[in-house]
């Protein structure tokens, strides 16, 4: 079994890169193969152009931070953070002002002498942090660093480790499975699959132009449409006609692949919904509201348009107390900008960054 396929892969000085991908994918592979706790049966690594694969973890000036932290349970703060430097026989007299200097970019100053079990779940996490920062290593490594929080205090988290690592300047590749830590922290996101890259780029790139239908449907969410393009009708444009009788106006620039057809994608935020009476005489689908899931700052309609498709729909909610504007059984129509959709090229090829 390959758990690694031909991943070829540049890690920019100073960047922040995401590895995001569902469980089994590589991913850890891939942090384990860099740290040198796994040894690949063929390719390479190279950190500040110097070949690395050959040599064992500790000759390789690397930290790592793993989902649960590995704190020692009996060491203060203080104690945890130095353990590394000791273990390196740093002198003695370096080590208190390397860590406090750990301490205080970790917002740590003044817990040293305390014990990991009288610290929060954040605090722990931070120490963990100032413990792989002490070593000044020439890349941080992060396997799933906020998975052991809490949603609010994960949140918390992301702003800082984003600050503190921007502070810092350090290469940093971290693991993560959730979507939005990786938009919310990365530069650049690498999203695996099946062992294999599929896709890297900036959050903005990975979320608005993925390139195949796994990397829209890993990230957030996305109506799917196939079809192939019908011929001009007189003086009209050409369209789509999909598989359920929909006819849709093609993407700018839309080509369809070897076999005739077109996948694209439409996200739910770029949907438009109003209700049917209001809505006659403009251009949109019909359909009727069948689900309603009311989310705070967003509402999610699923809107089962004629032809039986079901469309997602995410309207935000701009007006303080208000409800879901639709109920389940309303007519409705949905609408969106020809330049909302995006072509899909799932031609299942390996790409390198």
């Amino acid at each position: 079994m390959v758990a690694v396929d031909r991943l070829d892969l540049a890690v920019r000085p100073g960047e922040l890169l995401a590895l995001l991908g569902p469980s089994g994918c590589g991913k850890t592979t891939v942090l384990r193969l860099i740290a040198g706790f796994e040894a690949p049966s063929a390719g390479e690594v190279w950190i500040r152009g110097r070949r690395v694969d050959g040599l064992r973890p500790a000759q390789r000036h690397l930290s790592m931070v793993f989902q649960h932290y590995a704190l020692f349970p009996h060491m203060t703060v203080y104690d945890n953070v130095a353990f590394g430097l000791r273990m390196r026989r740093v002198p003695r007299a370096e080590i208190p002002t390397r860590v406090h200097r750990a301490l205080d970019m970790t917002r740590l100053a003044g817990l040293g002498d305390r014990l990991p079990r009288q610290l929060s779940g954040g605090q722990q996490q931070r120490v963990a942090l100032a413990r792989a920062l002490v070593g000044r290593p020439s890349v941080l490594l992060l396997d799933e660093p906020l998975g052991a929080l809490d949603k609010k205090l994960r949140e918390e988290m992301q702003v800082e480790l984003r600050d503190l690592q921007r502070r810092v300047g350090i290469t940093t590749i971290f693991v993560t499975h959730d979507q939005e830590e990786a938009l919310a922290l990365s530069d650049r996101v690498v999203v695996m699959h099946a062992g294999r890259l599929v896709q890297v780029g900036t959050p903005a790139e990975i979320y608005e132009r993925p390139r195949t239908s796994f990397v829209a449907g890993f990230i957030g969410v996305a109506n799917f449409f196939e079809g192939r393009i019908a011929p001009a009708d007189g003086a009209g444009p050409p369209r789509i006609r999909t598989e359920d009788g929909l006819l849709l106006s093609p993407p700018p620039g839309a080509a369809p692949s070897p076999d005739g057809t077109l996948r694209f994608i439409v996200r739910p935020e770029k949907i438009e919904v109003g209700r049917a009476e209001e809505e006659a005489g403009r251009a949109g689908l019909p359909g009727r509201v069948e689900r309603v899931v009311y989310l705070g700052a967003a509402t999610f309609y699923d809107v089962r348009l004629e032809g039986g498709r079901v469309v997602r729909v995410q309207a935000p909610n701009r007006r303080t107390g208000a409800e879901a504007r639709f109920a389940p059984g309303d007519a409705v129509t949905v609408a969106w900008a020809e330049d909302a959709q995006w072509v899909l090229h799932d031609d299942g090829d390996a790409v390198t960054a």
